[in-house]
């Protein structure tokens, strides 16, 4: 994406648990940093210091792309955030089981409980998403329908959709089969988009996935600023 648009890459590794200590170089790491990537992940260990990156670049106006993991980062921060109650987060992060389930924003589909223990429960392979007119994503597709890789076991809450949505963050693209969201975009923040999907799996040097490509060029302009 960088090559396409005759960028240098400056890449900064941050490791998110030495965020949660509030390590004063990995904090001016991310400070400096013209945008963020939270890449997909599985368990609990660092999430705190990735919800912390999401919350600084909602209120920073710094450009995020959250994959997969990142995607339910971005989401469950905006949750915490919307309704001032920190107990929202993943069914996936509340190991021991003592949240009610309400506050599950990203959650095991329900359906797929029996099998829960059994293994095997990774959606995986590529899926149809529909994009939502009118959102950013659908722009910067420019198609209305796409097909992207998944490799992930939990899924957003569509009991909380319409309040998020409500609060500005959008839905911006869904697999109309399941009704599982799969973008979701902050509708006041110059770029800061989550997939449920693996969009690296279909990136290629001379044809760069459009998130990274759109991703860069909002990184390019918040340098600019």
């Amino acid at each position: 994406a960088c090559y396409h648009q005759e960028l240098d890459l400056n890449l900064s590794w941050v490791d998110a648990e030495k965020l949660e200590n509030r390590d004063e170089h990995s904090w001016k790491l991310l400070d400096q940093a013209d945008g963020v990537i939270v890449p997909g992940g599985f368990g609990i260990r660092g999430t705190n210091g990735m919800i912390m990156t999401a919350k600084y670049c909602r209120e920073n106006n710094k450009p995020y792309l959250g994959l997969c993991l990142g995607m339910q980062i971005m989401t469950i921060e905006f949750t915490q955030h919307i309704f001032d109650d920190k107990r929202y987060t993943s069914e996936e992060f509340d190991e021991e089981g003592k949240l009610a389930k309400k506050y599950y924003v990203i959650h095991f589909l329900p359906g797929q409980y029996k099998e829960k223990d059994k293994g095997g429960t990774l959606r995986l392979g590529t899926y149809p998403c529909k994009l939502i007119e009118g959102t950013k994503v659908q722009k910067i597709y420019n198609q209305d329908l796409i097909n992207e890789r998944h490799r992930h076991r939990y899924e957003y809450n569509n009991t909380l959709r319409n309040k998020l949505e409500s609060a500005g963050l959008v839905t911006a693209g869904v697999f109309q089969k399941g009704n599982l969201v799969e973008i979701v975009e902050l509708k006041d923040h110059p770029y800061m988009v989550g997939c449920q999907f693996h969009p690296e799996f279909l990136s290629r040097p001379h044809r760069p996935h459009p998130l990274f490509f759109s991703f860069i060029e909002a990184s390019k302009k918040y340098q600019k600023k």
